[in-house]
């Protein structure tokens, strides 16, 4: 159950490797490309949560839509199971489960999960079933590869191996129910009889290399929300196929395929040539044959795709384009595929190098030897960039909410106070990441200066907050121009920044008038931030993010040969640094200058606030360093947020606010008083817990030398999302797939002390924890790979060796352990 890499396994027995037993309920593994909607494959074997409509559908499950395998030993009795374990209870259903569910039909005795995303293993067990049976399921994904990572398709690959002392003949039958239109159901859980589905058309198809099922409908045309297909494919020789199941009364249609299917492993095409009927649709079925001899292990390849191209030109109904003709837009997918068929049929021809790719990248990240948990916590984000939490439209755009609800998005708008603390895009997919940028500073930043901190004027809308023209986000502004920053010095493109440099300049510039009432460099006005509420008075949220924009903006300035510009923002960030400190430090950590912390509503005061720090993180990780000359206030203040805010349990916490973790588990506040003075009404969600913020709290504690301090609150995290609580691949705050959760990413730049100029075309290495045989996985915006340091067998003298596993780095100067290298 390791993953195939002998040095791997070597170098990390643990690997982050986790399993996941049929009854961990909330081990729901995504499959599905960046822009496509996901499918789950829960630890069951089963798939659920079916989001590929353009829309979240969390819990969803698809009506007859299963896989079956019989195996008929030579001279033995066959034997036919749903290729999934047993369900587990309860069971308290109102009317039982319903025949769409096929709950009914046996299943598997055990099944194990293990995910290592992108690629996930299900193996199962059954000790009546004469062959042992492993499902392979994962949707390619290698970094600055979007395209390829953004293929609306999975692939599944079922290896079976004959136990037994006979031959055997093993089928594997896929079956999928046509959804094109849409499926609803009435109170007793039947299809409804005015479902939207209509016409629909199950058609067995059969090109050079590729086979399989096409689902479509003749209803809906081109440009319609509801128009579609999905294809069941596969590049097996030997096959059997029922387009359409009997469409017969009551539950016939169950019946008649599982008699079908376990009498002798052959589907009977029923012969239907004719579409459904209105408001009905069929499910069809495709099976692999194959005959296995003693101890023979074949595979039986299957790919699922989907093409669901037109989604609403904009984010939800009340936040939409309703210009003539602009009402929707497509997915970028449908950019370079004309349907289903052709997805999938990319994915299986092209099997051998984007599984081998996908291979490659998984090895290299779960091959580290960091601690597993915090490779879980890199893997167990990823998903949010291929969630329905964001998409991706034809014109290149990439945008996000903020997070799902179980059936629709979750607060608009690429939020910038949200995304200010996601780095795994940046690091992975640093294009997709530069069209965010483009968006902030091309679209929604005005001639003032003043950005919109949810992106909407695409759409032909206006952000309005409370009624009114919404206002502009301080930590969100400023660290948008941060982020500018980022991407210059991960991709080196200098043609970006001057593009954009311009816009940002000019959201730097209104931050001083706008939030600096008294002129002294610190922001003390009215400050909207990333708690949905408004900051008063000189505060370390934005006062750290201020003296981020500002070293950041000096740097770029520079670069675009604007020097006035650059040593003005050189002496401002000098005097608010010493300002910031004169006003809010206490001797232990920063805090807020009120002098009645009551006199505004949810106000922090003299509260440790954990995200206190938030910019000087960021300034770490984008190698723009301290600043504070007196670096010791940054570890008093950051050890005091581990001191203060991290809980070893929960057991006496009172939270009137949303809980995310209760009773005996482990986590950070947001906030606490440990000198008193808290307000009476305190910041909106000061006690409750958010991954996004323990995660850039716990890399800011090893950026300062805490590192078991900061490892302690990582490995809180991941023990809360084990399966059974919580989805190791959906960290929850407001909504599933929350974008602050991919901070985490932040937590490998830390570990590694790497740092990146692609501009200068240099970076390094500078490891937090020391290893004889140390791995890491490692990206910039032209290449990626894993770093290692090793005793050299020449001369028992330590070594490093850079990998670069893809992109080009020729010519990139890496500088480690004191030695200089160039690739």
């Amino acid at each position: 159950m390791m993953i195939d890499s002998k040095r791997t396994v070597d170098a990390n027995p643990e690997n982050g490797l986790r399993t996941y037993p049929g009854d961990a309920g909330e081990a729901l593994f995504p499959l599905g490309g960046i822009g496509t909607g996901n499918i789950s494959l829960g630890s069951r074997g089963e798939l659920r949560d079916w989001e590929i409509f353009n829309l979240p559908a969390k819990g969803a499950q698809m009506p007859n839509t299963f896989f079956a395998i019989r195996v008929a030993p030579e001279g033995g009795e066959p034997v036919a199971r749903v290729l999934e374990s047993r369900l587990r209870p309860p069971h308290a259903l109102s009317h039982g489960y319903h025949p769409l569910s096929g709950a009914g039909l046996p299943r598997l005795a055990e099944s194990e999960l293990i995910g290592t995303y992108p690629m996930a293993r299900v193996v199962f067990r059954d000790d009546d079933l004469p062959v042992r049976v492993e499902l392979e399921a994962f949707t390619p994904m290698m970094p600055l590869d979007p395209e390829n990572s953004g293929i609306p398709a999975a692939s599944l690959t079922y290896t079976v191996t004959n136990t037994g002392d006979r031959p055997a003949e093993v089928v594997i039958a896929g079956s999928l129910i046509n959804p094109v239109g849409g499926l609803t159901y009435d109170k007793f859980g039947n299809l409804h009889y005015a479902m939207p589905c209509g016409r629909n058309v199950n058609a067995f198809r059969q090109d050079t290399d590729v086979s399989g099922l096409r689902f479509s409908s003749e209803k809906w045309a081109p440009g319609h929300l509801n128009y579609g297909s999905l294809s069941l494919m596969t590049t097996a020789p030997q096959l059997t196929v029922k387009r359409a199941w009997l469409r017969g009364a009551w539950f016939d249609f169950l019946q008649e395929f599982w008699d079908d299917f376990a009498s002798d492993g052959r589907l009977t095409d029923l012969g239907y040539e004719d579409p459904s009927e209105e408001h009905k649709t069929d499910t069809g079925s495709l099976g692999i044959v194959e005959t296995l001899q003693p101890g023979e292990t074949k595979t039986f390849p299957f790919a699922l795709a989907w093409y669901f191209p037109n989604r609403m030109n904009g984010w939800h109904e009340g936040t939409r384009d309703t210009r003539p003709g602009r009402e929707t837009i497509r997915n970028h997918y449908a950019t370079r595929f004309a349907d289903s068929w052709e997805a999938g049929a990319y994915l299986l021809n092209r099997m051998a190098d984007l599984r081998g790719r996908t291979e490659a990248f998984r090895d290299a990240l779960f091959g580290s030897t960091l601690p597993s948990y915090v490779v879980d916590a890199l893997a167990g984000n990823m998903p949010v960039l291929r969630s329905t939490t964001c998409f991706w439209l034809e014109n290149g755009k990439f945008l996000g909410f903020e997070g799902t609800f179980d059936d629709g998005g979750s607060c608009e708008g690429s939020c910038t106070h949200v995304w200010n603390y996601e780095q795994t895009l940046a690091f992975l997919y640093p294009s997709l990441e530069r069209s965010m940028r483009r968006i902030e500073f091309l679209e929604e930043t005005d001639d003032a200066g003043k950005m919109a901190f949810r992106a909407v004027r695409m759409f032909g809308c206006e952000w309005r907050w409370g009624g009114k023209a919404g206002p502009a986000a301080a930590d969100g502004q400023l660290g948008s121009v941060m982020r500018l920053y980022r991407e210059w010095k991960l991709s080196g493109d200098g043609a970006f920044l001057r593009e954009l440099w311009p816009h940002a300049k000019r959201a730097l510039d209104f931050a001083l008038p706008h939030w600096d009432l008294d002129g002294d460099a610190v922001l003390d006005g009215e400050q909207h931030n990333t708690y949905d509420i408004e900051f008063y008075g000189p505060n370390p949220l934005t006062g750290f993010m201020l003296l981020g924009a500002l070293k950041a903006g000096e740097a770029m300035a520079r670069e675009a040969g604007d020097g006035e510009a650059a040593d003005g923002y050189a002496r401002t960030g000098a005097a608010s640094a010493k300002r910031l400190g004169e006003l809010t430090w206490n001797g232990e950590y920063f805090v807020q200058a009120l002098a009645d912390v009551d006199a505004h509503k949810y106000q922090h005061g003299a509260g440790c606030l954990s995200d206190q720090l938030l910019g000087q993180q960021l300034a770490y990780l984008y190698g723009l360093g301290a600043l504070l000359e007196e670096d010791d206030r940054l570890k008093s203040a950051i050890h005091a947020v581990y001191r203060h805010n991290f809980r070893a349990d929960f057991k006496d916490h009172v939270n009137c606010q949303r809980t995310y973790a209760l009773h005996d588990e482990r986590g950070l506040v947001l906030c606490s008083w440990p000198n008193g003075g808290r307000p009476k009404l305190p910041f909106v969600y000061s006690d409750e817990v958010w991954t996004g913020i323990e995660y850039h709290v716990a890399t800011n504690l090893i950026y300062e030398g805490f590192v078991e301090e900061g490892l302690t609150i990582v490995k809180a995290v991941r023990d809360r999302q084990d399966g059974y609580r919580r989805s190791p691949w959906n960290e929850v705050e407001c909504g599933h797939h929350y974008a602050r959760s991919m901070s985490s990413w932040g937590l490998l730049v830390a570990l590694t002390g790497f740092r990146f100029d692609m501009a200068a075309g240099v970076m390094s290495f500078a490891p937090a924890t020391e290893a004889d045989d140390y791995a890491a996985f490692w990206s910039t915006g032209k290449g990626w790979g894993v770093y290692r340091e090793f005793i050299d067998p020449s001369d028992g003298r330590p070594a490093f060796a850079v990998d670069v596993l893809g992109g080009d780095m020729s010519g990139v100067t890496v500088q480690a352990r004191g030695r200089t290298i160039v690739l």
